[in-house]
């Protein structure tokens, strides 16, 4: 390794549905300047360092409009009018071609290209122009494919209008300069060879399956290997089936031996089904299958002439003579392109699955009736529950294809519709959530196309059967693309006008309205009633998802008035012997379930005068509130057991049983309280202690805080009193030590900041003790418990997360304004109240409100560490509008004491102490590395750069050195732009910085050299008299030119040299010391 100086080195409701919000732009509004931008390119296309400037700028404009791309309409034409102005000039410079063809593959790639395209200039007259930009091209350049893109694009859209071939007379000029044959004379050439077809056709094919032959690694996209698939795909698409008939054998077999239905790649493997299908279309004779069932005429005239011969309507039904089909051999290729097809209808891509089920229903149009129902046959075994939600889902494609189609006879009604049934409702658990949203939306599709493609008459055996299914997942699917496909399928059925109208695209978007509105509006038609009661009961209440199974027993409630014998005698039976389950998901379900229906009951008894449910209800007691009433009146003598139980089961290492066992010491009565708190409030204090192993216990530690809280306040509050029985001065700094610390979990895990929970169960118990001693005991509140109370609040008001910062600062006002009773021995209780001088409505949840207030508590010593240790996570965050406003204050507030060398001194001596203190916390280190940086960059620390070798810059320096061994790529990458910041001060600090930046040169990561070269040539950029001007230009050029991530012995040269023009000490290699031992 080496060292410096050849040294040797040492809740809530949450709604299930997801609102996504977005800005929605008003129109193009960068117009003005995208017209300054293109107007420049004829003067900046010959220096590629502004051309890079400008191609950036442009890319940002144009990619604002990626989600609405429509605002760039009435604007393309005279954006591209600009562009091709350029080009077509004689005597435009390459370098200006290609940057406006770039510019015009920009627009294109926001647009779409066939958008586009259809504004692109398609006379005559710019055939022979396009053809002569084309000729110039290189194919092989790789800097200019945009230029060759766009011009392909051109003659596409050209190549549409027909004209006179006379008006190709012009000359293509060659490389030369010199002129080549007319251009008709070339095409004429070419068209004039004999059997064109028979010579170039096999020479393609030949070429297309070597390239699919040799191309080894599928599991990435191979652009060579693409490109050979998609040819062959649209040649055997629009190409004549007698011409390719010969050659489909030999690609099916390359295919099967190239097993491409294994890659990793989605796109390669979609193109072999789609190649597959063609094939299979190729060895049969293009015809309708005379078999197939045919409801009505695609002719509105046809059909009208129909109605009126015959009032029936009848469908066309097929007989079964063999005169309609005509007999002939179907290849033995085929049986392995319907597998491939039925394989590819498994895949786990969407896109895959689909290019199969169209593929199975165009080949399935060309077969026998024999062979058909084989395919239907295969298909129906794909809807087993032996396959993966994949096949599911492909078979379900496949068969909507099918019935859209005609090809699914009206006798297998009778087997599809039960997997159809079941499909609508398919859901499997995976883990913590669970798959199957696709099948049912495939489901939905597949009775969308049966009630389009047969007669009412054949779906009358299933209509009840499919109604059901469908209006169930119209009102109570997870997935709201699920709800509003099962929606649009469900116009059909009985009833089914009223119910679209009341279950339409957007009333079914929200989740609440169709459980606890629409559910019951379609409960009040019979035929739905009970089997929706079912569902929910069989399906819902012991779902996954908590919002669900709480909506579900809503619904049940809801839907009681519609059946109440139904739930009394039936429902309410099966929910009481879920209530035991062992899933602890039924369980909730069942006991949440039990309760909505037995009040749903109850206001029915008592609306109807029928008693007789009151029996049923009397099993079903509210014991949730019951239990300290409970314990007063029957478990006083029992005192001991319980509280030991419950105490014990704050140790369990089942989650539910902590939580829990936490909540019964809440609602104990006073009475057992008495003499038990001590007890009581050590068990809760240690569950509220993190550990590594209970770390994952945080809603333990959440109630565990809360409960602090409350059982304190039923204990009361007495100076003197016995910590026994009382919250008194021996145990209240005990109890708030517990409580402060809280406000120091920071757990993490895949659900995010999860230790917020507890910090904001902490401050509102904090809040609410603090007014509790107050207006009991004021001597119990002692300057030792409110001062590092409001620093802490003071910390939490500056963090990141809207939601608990808003929170802080509420609880932080509370206690401030507090009068009755008022809170005593604030620190700088005037100062804060000139600050916050009301309690007024502001959002603290917005960063633009809160921050400008929060950073006036830097001025105030007492508050100001911890007010810096949240801004600190803030300023140096990822969330673009909490940083920009948090440091947009924090720099008003330096800005404010630039001219107190003393008070900047102070808050530079408490800087310090926050990254000292935070050194081995990532949480704070990081984004306080960011914070720095930008201080440094806005310049807060002027008044320290005119002294040489000043303090806070060392201090900095050696804290930075810290991190040196960090294999943490964001701190590296942080300290480097922290390191070019400290360049501005003056002094040995400087060659001291300058060594830490040429260190990093020669880092083990790669990464991290690159990185250190970019900003120390930005730093150069912008503190250009550090060094000589004699060697700025070698220095500059050195750290741009060189490639750093290359190897370190090629690297180490580069950056000796750096060493040697900066009259820095070069770091030397230190072997690594084995130690034996004897």
């Amino acid at each position: 390794m080496e060292v410096e100086n050849g040294a040797s080195a040492g809740g809530d409701d949450v709604d299930a549905d997801i609102i996504a919000k977005t800005c929605l732009l008003g129109g193009f509004s960068e117009a003005n300047e995208t017209r300054s931008i293109l107007s420049s390119l004829p003067e900046v296309h010959g220096d590629q360092r502004t051309t890079e400037h400008v191609t950036q700028r442009f890319l940002v404009i144009m990619n604002g409009y990626q989600e609405q791309p429509h605002l760039l309409d009435p604007h393309l034409e005279w954006m591209m009018n600009m562009m091709l102005e350029y080009v077509r000039r004689e005597d435009c410079p390459p370098s200006l071609l290609h940057l406006s063809f770039k510019f015009l593959y920009i627009i294109c790639k926001v647009r779409s290209y066939k958008i586009f395209m259809q504004i692109l200039p398609h006379e005559v007259s710019d055939v022979e122009p396009v053809l002569q930009m084309i000729s110039r091209q290189d194919p092989k350049d790789l800097e200019t494919w945009e230029t060759r893109y766009m011009l392909l694009l051109w003659l596409s859209m050209t190549c549409l209008i027909p004209f006179d071939l006379s008006r190709l007379d012009g000359y293509l000029m060659s490389t030369g300069g010199k002129k080549e044959d007319l251009v008709m004379n070339r095409i004429l050439a070419i068209a004039k060879v004999s059997k064109v077809k028979q010579k170039c056709l096999g020479e393609f094919l030949d070429w297309s399956l070597t390239m699919i032959s040799q191309s080894r690694d599928t599991s990435v996209r191979d652009m060579v290997l693409d490109g050979a698939l998609q040819s062959l795909a649209k040649l055997f698409k629009h190409g004549k089936r007698d011409d390719l008939l010969q050659y489909a054998p030999t690609v099916l077999q390359c295919l099967e031996q190239k097993r491409l239905s294994e890659s990793t790649e989605a796109m390669l493997r979609k193109l072999n089904v789609k190649l597959i299908q063609r094939l299979g279309l190729t060895f049969l004779k293009p015809r309708l299958a005379a078999w197939r069932y045919q409801r009505g005429s695609r002719s509105l005239v046809a059909n009208l002439s129909m109605s009126l011969q015959s009032s029936s309507g009848a469908a066309q039904t097929p007989q079964d003579s063999d005169e309609q089909e005509e007999d002939y051999d179907i290849p033995e290729e085929l049986e392995a392109v319907i597998e491939l097809l039925l394989i590819g209808l498994k895949d786990k891509e969407t896109i895959v699955r689909w290019s199969a089920a169209k593929g199975i229903g165009r080949v399935t149009g060309r077969l026998p009736k024999e062979l058909a129902d084989e395919v239907v046959g295969s298909l129906l075994d794909c809807l087993s529950f032996q396959e993966t939600d994949s096949a599911w889902h492909g078979g379900c494609l496949a068969l909507a294809e099918l019935g859209r189609r005609g090809l699914l006879l009206p006798s297998r009604l009778k087997d599809v519709v039960p997997l159809i049934v079941k499909s609508l409702t398919y859901d499997e658990k995976r883990g913590a959530c669970s798959v199957g949203s696709n099948v049912r939306d495939a489901a939905c599709y597949v009775c969308w196309s049966f009630a389009r493609a047969y007669e009412p008459k054949e779906l009358e055996p299933f209509v009840s059967q499919i109604a059901s299914t469908l209006l169930i997942t119209t009102v109570f699917d997870r997935n709201i693309n699920c709800r509003r496909a099962a929606s649009v399928s469900s116009g059909t059925f009985p009833h089914g006008i009223d119910i679209v109208t009341a279950a339409d695209y957007f009333a079914v978007g929200n989740l609440n309205n169709c459980y606890l509105n629409i559910s019951v509006f379609i409960a009040g038609f019979p035929e739905y009633t009970k089997c929706m009661i079912d569902h929910l009961t069989a399906m819902k209440i012991n779902h996954w998802d908590c919002a669900i199974r709480e909506l579900a027993t809503k619904a049940l409630h809801n839907l009681t008035p519609q059946a109440p014998d139904y739930m009394a005698t039936t429902v309410l039976p099966q929910l009481l012997k879920m209530a035991g389950d062992t899933d602890l998901h039924s369980r909730h379900g069942a006991i949440l379930a039990c309760g909505e229906i037995t009040h749903a009951l109850y206001k029915v008894a008592l609306q109807t005068n029928r008693y007789s449910y009151m029996r049923v209800l009397c099993a079903q007691a509210a014991v949730v509130s019951a239990l300290s009433a409970l314990c007063e009146g029957y478990y006083q003598d029992e005192t001991d057991v319980l509280v030991s139980q419950y105490t014990e089961g704050l140790k369990s290492p089942q989650i539910l049983t902590r939580c829990g066992s936490a909540r019964a010491l809440g609602c104990l009565p006073k009475v057992m309280i008495h003499n038990k708190l001590s007890q009581i409030l050590e068990g809760l204090e240690q569950m509220c202690t993190i550990t590594q192993k209970e770390g994952s216990f945080t809603e333990a530690r959440r109630d565990a805080v809360r409960v602090i809280a409350q059982v304190c306040a039923k204990a009361g509050v007495c100076a003197h009193g016995r910590p026994d029985s009382v919250l008194c001065s021996e145990n209240a700094a005990e109890v708030f030590g517990v409580l402060l610390s809280c406000l120091n979990d920071y757990t993490m895990s895949s659900r995010g900041d999860v230790g917020a929970w507890v910090r904001e169960a902490a401050m509102t118990s904090l809040m609410e003790l603090s007014i509790l001693m107050a207006s009991s005991a004021p001597d119990v509140l002692v300057p030792e418990l409110v001062k590092p109370l409001m620093c802490c609040l003071a910390q939490q008001a500056a963090e990141k997360i809207d939601r608990y910062r808003a929170h802080a600062i509420k609880v932080f006002l509370r206690l401030l304004h507090s009068t009755d009773p008022a809170i005593p021995h604030i620190p700088h209780r005037e100062e804060l109240l000139h600050i916050f001088p009301t309690v007024a409505s502001l959002n603290w949840k917005a960063p633009s409100e809160a921050f400008k207030y929060i950073t006036q508590l830097l001025g105030l010593p007492e508050y100001q560490y911890h007010t810096l240790l949240g801004l600190s996570v803030s300023v140096g965050g990822i969330t673009e509008s909490t940083v920009h406003f948090s440091s947009q204050s924090l720099f008003d507030f330096l800005k404010g004491i630039q001219g107190d060398s003393e008070t900047l001194g102070q808050f530079g001596d408490t800087l310090l102490r926050i990254f000292r203190d935070s050194l081995h916390n990532d949480r704070v280190s990081v984004p306080l590395l960011k914070m720095l940086n930008q201080l440094l960059n806005n310049s807060c620390f002027e008044i320290f750069t005119t002294q040489e070798n000043h303090q806070f810059c060392v201090d900095i320096l050696d804290l930075c050195k810290e991190f040196k061994k960090s294999k943490d790529i964001s701190k590296l990458s942080a300290c480097v732009s922290v390191f070019c910041g400290l360049i501005q001060f003056q002094g040995k600090v400087r060659k001291r910085v300058l060594s830490q930046l040429l260190l990093l040169l020669c880092h083990p990561f790669p990464v991290i050299r690159k990185t250190t070269a970019n900003q120390m040539y930005e730093m150069l950029l912008t503190y250009d008299d550090i060094i000589d001007a004699e060697i700025l230009e070698d220095v500059m050029t050195c750290l741009s030119d060189t490639n750093w991530l290359s190897d370190l012995a090629i690297v180490r040269t580069h950056r000796n040299q750096l060493c040697d023009w900066l009259e820095v000490p070069r770091p030397q290699l230190v072997a690594k010391v084995t130690v034996y031992h004897y």
